[in-house]
């Protein structure tokens, strides 16, 4: 369609002091240095070429891949983008004994080990605190939906407080500016605008296809997943709902990830209404930017537009 608004795939994350821009074929990190300068740097996003590898292609299964490369570039990137700003502490012994050991593999296994540490986080406050609060209730509210239902309740009242508290550490205040310069940015590209800071100014913080709207829809998907299999397969036992939830979140990263991509693909009434807790989120981790942010954004972004049009199509 003639007039379809364009949608890019291209994607970033908020570092220290900088943004990392996805594209189709080139990833990119832009950071402000102690001098004011800007430093970038590229490489290709994915191994071998470029195109992705087939485990990141296939529907339902790509959820799992993508999330996880996701975390690991992810935190290899803010570890960068810290000792770039010059904001990271003098390394310690054990530091300089890792560095040594480990080499050039050392933000590999660092990003490795922030994946397990980062789903073990998600698993005790989205999964072992809810179903551990909610079995108190037991009695009242029996082994089937009912409990589950209150168990959902108590991961969003967590979602939340979490997003809240996050929101209120100055420490985190100045990345979510950043974050908030990504989305600018990137909607300045989609409406079809020269890049500037002026431009990207005028657009608004929050988006659509962002990482914050996709936690809402994994806790979505897990609420309404867990009281489907409560309700077939209902049990009181807190140990054997917590080892089900934990066999269930391959399942339930799967789902969520499709399911945002079908809403971020269309734009209708009922997608709208889909995406529209999603963007509320993103008052607590969107900031507004200054213009030394949005020459940062943009800088990361123009590094990896693709050459031909419409490579980056959502």
């Amino acid at each position: 369609m003639a007039n379809e608004k364009k949608k890019t795939s291209i994607g970033g994350q908020a570092l220290i002091e900088g943004i990392m821009m996805r594209g189709p074929f080139l990833t990119s990190m832009a950071t402000r240095l102690p001098d004011g300068s800007i430093d970038v740097e590229t490489w290709n996003t994915h191994k071998g070429g470029q195109k992705a590898h087939w485990t990141r292609r296939v529907p339902f299964l790509r959820g799992i891949f993508n999330m996880v490369d996701s975390m690991v570039v992810g935190y290899g990137c803010l570890m960068k983008s810290a000792e770039k700003a010059g904001v990271e502490e003098e390394p310690t012994k054990f530091d300089k004994w890792l560095e040594e050991k480990l080499g050039d593999n050392l933000m590999k296994v660092l990003g490795g080990v922030a994946v397990v540490l980062g789903v073990a986080l998600a698993a005790v406050l989205f999964i072992f605190i809810p179903t551990g609060l909610s079995s108190l209730l037991k009695p009242l509210l029996g082994a089937g939906i009912g409990l589950s239902l209150f168990e959902g309740l108590i991961k969003v009242i967590i979602l939340v407080g979490y997003m809240w508290l996050c929101s209120r550490m100055k420490e985190i205040h100045r990345v979510f500016e950043y974050h908030g310069a990504e989305h600018k940015t990137i909607a300045c590209y989609e409406a079809e605008e020269e890049l500037t800071p002026e431009n990207a100014a005028k657009h608004s913080r929050l988006h659509p296809r962002c990482g914050t709207s996709f936690l809402f829809v994994v806790v979505a998907i897990s609420i309404l997943l867990f009281a489907l299999v409560s309700a077939v397969f209902p049990t009181s036992n807190m140990l054997v709902r917590m080892l089900i939830r934990l066999a269930l979140l391959p399942f339930v990263v799967s789902i969520s990830y499709e399911c945002n991509r079908f809403v971020g693909r269309h734009d209708n009434a009922l997608t709208r209404a889909l995406s529209a807790p999603g963007m509320w989120f993103q008052h607590f981790t969107t900031n507004e930017p200054d213009d030394s942010m949005l020459e940062v954004a943009i800088e990361a972004l123009k590094l990896v537009i693709p050459d031909e049009a419409g490579a980056d199509r959502w």
